[in-house]
């Protein structure tokens, strides 16, 4: 089974993070995730980050730092999460593409509202702020 290599943004502002909703289609799709996408051949995972966000949530990334690094498999499909806390963006996020998203207290992500895979994601994010 093939590995998909994802680049995926934890955009914060102070103790909030930017969050959107997957589309009910999608794979994993109606649960809340942090915004990203595949990175493509010849890609680095930034430069991937840089154009999902702008894709996606209409932010420019000005600086961002490695948060943690996923692997994990869904059964049907199997990914690499490369996960970057964006720590300077200029653009205000919303979801560029029709997406419901909303701004979230840290303490308030909820591991069962998100894909099994991003779980290791809000761990990481509450170790961060304890």
């Amino acid at each position: 089974m093939k590995l998909v290599h994802v680049a995926v943004g934890v955009v914060a502002r102070g103790s909030n993070i930017f969050t959107t909703l997957r589309a009910k289609d999608a794979h994993q799709g109606g649960k809340w995730e942090f915004p990203g996408g595949k990175v493509e051949s010849g890609e680095t995972v930034t430069d991937a980050l840089t154009r999902e966000l702008a894709e996606e949530i209409g932010i420019d990334v000005l600086s961002s730092e490695p948060l943690i690094l996923i692997e994990h498999d869904y059964g049907d499909k199997r990914v690499k999460l490369d996960v970057h806390r964006v720590t300077q963006f200029t653009g205000e996020p919303h979801g560029k593409e029709g997406q419901p998203s909303r701004w979230q207290p840290v303490n308030e992500l909820r591991a069962e509202d998100f894909p099994e895979a991003n779980v290791a994601i809000i761990q990481a994010l509450m170790e961060a702020t304890k």
